[in-house]
């Protein structure tokens, strides 16, 4: 393929005046405007109030949220790239190997077009990774949805989900799902895990989280400078149209039914030409010397990638548009600049070594253009052929000085409080399968069966157990992955309820067999100029900061997502934790499922429940009410380095974490997660318990861990625990055909094919 030199001809921008009204059409206040005529020394053209609005937005400059992400711990002895300094974080995993690993959202693309929000949302993630100089490895996502069957009339006080909603929820799930899968497995990467809750706060709203995480040698991270001055700037990768136009001020402000028809503002992702184009920049960036720098065109595209290179290297770029390889005629210098077309990159080439791009660029049979260079006056300029210069800002103040805001905060009417004497006990025989039935718990096959969980070989414990593992051939490394986040939680008490999902993502990993080393996280919240709003958000960062310091795992970098709000509600506030981990040696590597007939079965940690934010309160009483049950950051970590020291003595035959559902609900996966089905015969022996039955089995206390072991090690995992000073218990032995769970003063029993039959249909019959 020869190089681009020229594009379709362009027509400029209109030279209308800008007025207050134009100001506020591009998301900026008047003052806001007043610091850019002082920038500028000038008022901007159209083009520039344009690159403005976009670089200003909260997608990209996080004005509203950036003094609060300064409260995460971010450094420690294996962090290599921290967070902020460049696309993605990067964490040592030993023998001169790293982990580069992000989350990122596409929430409102995938409210508008739910396949290609989701589509481009996998794609942009992946080219984080690959800009790193790290080659991606495997996938994960996160997901919320607006209910996608009926629940309980008085779930959400006076209104429930009519028909068309349900039907809209549905479409969306599926419209996601699909472009995930799509995605990932056109261009060759594992989904290998992730989570998916329905509630009616996510309704209209949904969350589309998406994490890649890729492997490197220390010496081959790349950085996202222009750096040299004089070096040439190359424009690599697919054509620029006009899809994804301004999307990430279409992301920065709350969703109407209006901004739903603004299609425009959603891209059109293409997966074989990403796989290309991934392939084409780890072949150059292996060239000794050859590329100064590399930065994906993601949000803000070709503006965001020019002015932060040359925000970095504390330099210049000057560009020309009429070089732009461009799918569409007649595109302006503000479509060129602001569209989010998919599939791009910006190349900073050392100079002399333009022929390796060329050669490269050619070989893989994909669009390139040199189109400017590196220059020392800080300015980022852009030219547009005969047009002349159509744009002239500095560097540095587009892309670092954006304004930062502290918005009013102001804690909301507190949360209803349940009380249990007004509470029924339902039947606990029923309500386990209904549980089970629901779509928060019910298994997920329905959806990674569409995902190739198996390409690249890898994928070592398979989507359904606690957390993924995948084995990382370059490296000779096994990694752990989890995203967790119960939204419910930190909507009633938002500081423990964030601290309480970094536990969770921690305790699934350590159920894994994997030691926590690092986080990345999402924080989805409604609009933070409404004080109650940001009152959230700020408790949850200060709760996953806390709880993030405890663990000692730093956190790597993220996204944040603000307006996920309707004209009818925010979501409920969901910082979503995505956590990597890594397994010393191959035989540590433990999995959720019961594994033999005659096997002991323990719980490490507190029999005791709690029906505050429990599913069971959720789905089947139709309340949302707190409190949440007791956390201790003390006593979760001790028991996590007890189960963690248990695996790697050999003693532990399986792990499972109990957390929706309650003791209950977790039995009953290990009794059908695996390859097939065992039951199982547990004792809780409550009579010292101040518990009803109901809390027992379906309250969600933090802090519990099932385990089994062999008869013979039971003493001793027993003795071990309560060194620690952890409770733990003997429940009863693995086998038979039914699941029966003895209390004080009842027999439950259910079969285990019964069970399996509402957890693994459940999907399906909603879907299908």
């Amino acid at each position: 393929m020869t190089q681009l030199q020229f594009a379709f001809p362009s027509t400029p921008v209109a030279s209308s005046p800008i007025t207050p009204e134009v100001v506020a059409e591009h998301g900026l206040t008047q003052d806001e405007f007043q610091r850019i005529v002082q920038i500028l020394g000038r008022e901007p053209n159209l083009t520039e109030l344009g690159i403005f609005s976009v670089m200003w937005s909260e997608h990209c400059s996080y004005k509203n949220s950036r003094l609060e992400l300064r409260k995460f711990p971010t450094t420690g002895p294996s962090v290599l790239v921290k967070a902020g300094e460049e696309n993605a974080g990067v964490i040592d995993i030993g023998d001169g190997w790293g982990v580069a690993f992000k989350m990122e959202s596409h929430n409102h693309p995938s409210a508008v077009e739910p396949f290609q929000g989701a589509a481009t949302g996998v794609g942009g993630i992946i080219r984080d990774i690959f800009t790193m100089g790290a080659r991606p490895v495997f996938l994960l996502n996160s997901l919320r949805f607006g209910p996608i069957t009926e629940p309980v009339p008085s779930a959400w006080g006076t209104s429930t989900p009519s028909a068309a909603e349900i039907a809209t929820n549905r479409r969306l799930f599926a419209g996601v799902v699909s472009g995930i899968a799509h995605y990932g497995n056109c261009i060759g990467l594992p989904t290998i895990g992730g989570e998916i809750y329905f509630d009616p706060s996510y309704s209209g709203n949904p969350l589309v989280n998406v994490f890649c995480a890729g492997v490197l040698r220390h010496e081959q991270i790349a950085r996202g400078a222009a750096t040299g001055i004089g070096n040439p700037v190359f424009y690599v990768g697919a054509e620029t149209g006009r899809d994804g136009l301004a999307g990430a001020a279409f992301a920065s402000r709350e969703l109407t039914e209006e901004s739903k028809e603004d299609r425009p503002a959603v891209q059109v992702g293409d997966p074989f030409k990403e796989k290309l184009l991934l392939e084409a920049c780890l072949e150059l960036l292996a060239i000794d010397g050859a590329v100064a720098g590399i930065q994906d065109m993601g949000a803000a595209g070709l503006t965001c990638s020019t002015c932060e290179t040359a925000s970095r290297g504390g330099t210049g770029v000057e560009i020309d548009l009429a070089l732009v390889p461009q799918r569409e005629r007649g595109m302006n210098a503000y479509e060129i600049l602001l569209s989010e077309s998919q599939e791009r990159m910006l190349i900073i080439a050392n100079k002399g070594r333009e022929a390796d791009v060329r050669r490269v660029f050619e070989k893989w049979e994909l669009p390139y253009a040199e189109i400017g260079r590196v220059t020392d006056d800080g300015m980022m300029r852009v030219r547009h052929g005969t047009l002349g210069v159509v744009a002239e800002i500095p560097a540095r103040q587009l892309a670092e000085e954006a304004p930062l805001y502290k918005p009013a905060a102001k804690e909301p009417a507190p949360a209803p409080r349940l009380k249990l004497a007004d509470l029924p006990v339902l039947d606990c025989h029923e309500s386990l399968l209904r549980l089970l039935a629901h779509p928060n718990l019910a298994s997920r096959r329905w959806v990674y069966r569409q995902y190739d969980h198996m390409v690249r070989g890898g994928c070592v414990v398979a989507p359904g157990s606690d957390a993924a593992v995948f084995y990382v051939r370059e490296a000779d490394k096994f990694l752990a992955a989890t995203s967790d986040c119960n939204a419910t939680f930190c909507a009633l008490q938002p500081r423990q309820g964030a601290m309480m999902a970094v536990a969770e993502a921690a305790r699934n990993l350590v159920c894994s067999g994997a030691q926590p080393i690092a986080v990345t996280d999402n924080l989805n919240f409604g609009n933070p100029n409404k004080p109650e709003n940001f009152w959230q958000l700020r408790e949850c960062v200060e709760g996953l900061a806390e709880a993030c310091r405890a663990f000692n795992t730093p956190v790597t970098g993220g996204n944040v997502s603000l307006y996920n709000e309707s004209p009818q509600a925010a979501i409920d506030p969901t910082p979503t934790v995505g956590m990597v981990g890594i397994i010393q040696e191959e035989k540590h590597i433990t999995r959720a499922h019961f594994r033999d007939a005659g096997d002991a079965i323990l719980l490490i940690g507190s029999i005791s429940g709690g029906l505050g934010g429990s599913q069971y309160l959720l789905q089947l009483h139709g309340r949302k009410e707190g409190p949440l049950p007791r956390f201790d950051l003390k006593s979760e970590i001790a028991l996590q380095e007890c189960v963690l020291a248990l695996i790697r003595m050999g003693l532990v035959k399986s792990a499972h974490d109990c957390s929706e559902g309650g003791l209950a609900a977790a039995l009953a996966e290990c009794c059908f997660v695996g390859p097939a089905l065992i039951g199982a015969s547990v004792a809780l022996g409550t009579r010292n318990l101040d518990r009803r039955e109901d809390d027992l089995l379906f309250g969600e206390a933090p802090s519990r861990i099932i385990v089994t072991t062999t008869g013979a090690n039971a003493a001793a995992v027993l003795a071990l625990a309560q060194a620690r000073e952890l409770q733990a218990r003997s429940l009863g032995t693995v086998g038979g055909d039914e699941l029966v769970i003895h209390t004080d003063t009842t027999r439950h029993a259910w079969s285990v094919a019964e069970l399996h039959a509402a957890w693994s249909g459940a999907l399906p019959a909603l879907m299908d």
